[in-house]
């Protein structure tokens, strides 16, 4: 039995195949693929693009979904084994997965870090846990990566290049200020999606403090070596933008800083100016620019970026519906 927890865990054809089928969604929306067939939507955390794609696509499908928001119509989990439960957990996850494994034909989790302890938070505990005891698909709706996600630029940046070849494509995964110190999942997940796709990427950030776990960093090189491109990390701003075809750009608290924001916060106000604006991606050859959304304008990307007919953040935001689509559609037919 396969799961989606990250696309990794997945052959570059097998992506390939689910791009394809996303596209094929996109242009026909109705299908029975889940026809008769139940899915449940598991939400430690919220959402708006995920759930409401997720709960569509299911639909689309002639599927249904069951929503669950643990601790508030659902029960409190607990995740650690030999734990005596005399706190505020009510029931172990080997229960919850094996007995919503006996009701649906697909789980999906959203579980995002607890901010505390990258060591732990690594560990992707919650949804790791879920695909060790349900007997059934489990899907990643973001955790620590982000694999739908993913799936959805990957399919905006072919349709934008009218290509499924993306190879020579200069890439940047730019930071961005944010007045809070956010997940590292959607950088985790572009880094990853943008060397297996074999483009030229460029990890630009303030510092080096600013780069991702090496998990991701070592994924990344994997994919290099397999898919052609290459990777590189830069802090200079004007020489990572210069002859850009593609910039991302995402927010992310520096990981040796993690658990204790108060020290990062000073290190990270200094860096507004890392901002996607107009000057920066004139730099670009005619570059296209996109975010995973939600994004603060004029915080992270100016008003000019945002609403330029460069930006594909919509078009991306749109193709999660069709790409988690193609998950579960493949996963259902194991």
């Amino acid at each position: 039995m396969k799961h989606f927890l990250n696309t990794q865990d997945w052959t570059r054809p097998e992506l390939d195949e689910l791009l394809k089928q996303a596209a094929a969604f996109k242009t026909s929306k109705l299908g029975d693929q889940l026809k008769g067939k139940a899915v449940a939507l598991v939400f430690f955390n919220p959402s708006l693009r995920t759930r409401t794609s997720f709960e569509l696509g299911t639909f689309q499908m002639g599927g249904h979904a069951v929503v669950l928001a643990p601790g508030k119509d659902a029960w409190p989990i607990e995740f650690e084994l030999g734990t005596v439960m005399d706190g505020d957990t009510e029931e172990h996850i080997a229960e919850v997965a094996k007995v919503l494994s006996s009701y649906v034909d697909l789980i999906a989790v959203r579980a995002f870090p607890k901010f505390v302890n990258w060591a732990e938070d690594r560990q992707d505990k919650v949804l790791n846990s879920f695909a060790k005891y349900a007997t059934v698909p489990v899907i990643n709706m973001e955790t620590i990566t982000h694999p739908c996600q993913e799936l959805a630029h990957a399919l905006a940046l072919q349709e934008h290049f009218k290509t499924s070849d993306l190879r020579g494509k200069k890439y940047v995964l730019t930071w961005t200020y944010h007045p809070k110190a956010l997940n590292t999942a959607v950088a985790n997940s572009a880094l990853t999606i943008a060397t297996r796709m074999g483009m030229d990427v460029t990890l630009l950030c303030p510092t080096p403090e600013y780069v991702l776990d090496q998990r991701y960093m070592d994924w990344a090189k994997t994919n290099v070596a397999e898919n052609g491109g290459s990777l590189s990390i830069s802090h200079d701003i004007a020489s990572a933008y210069q002859g850009a075809d593609v910039v991302y750009a995402k927010s992310w608290g520096a990981l040796p800083y993690f658990g204790d924001w108060e020290k990062e916060k000073p290190i990270r106000d200094q860096f507004k100016h890392f901002i996607v604006d107009e000057a920066k991606m004139a730099l670009t050859n005619n570059g296209v620019f996109s975010h995973c959304l939600p994004l603060r304008r004029n915080v992270k990307a100016t008003d000019g970026v945002m609403d330029s007919p460069n930006c594909i953040a919509i078009q991306e935001a749109g193709n999660r519906l069709h790409v988690q689509k193609a998950v579960m559609a493949a996963l259902i037919k194991q």
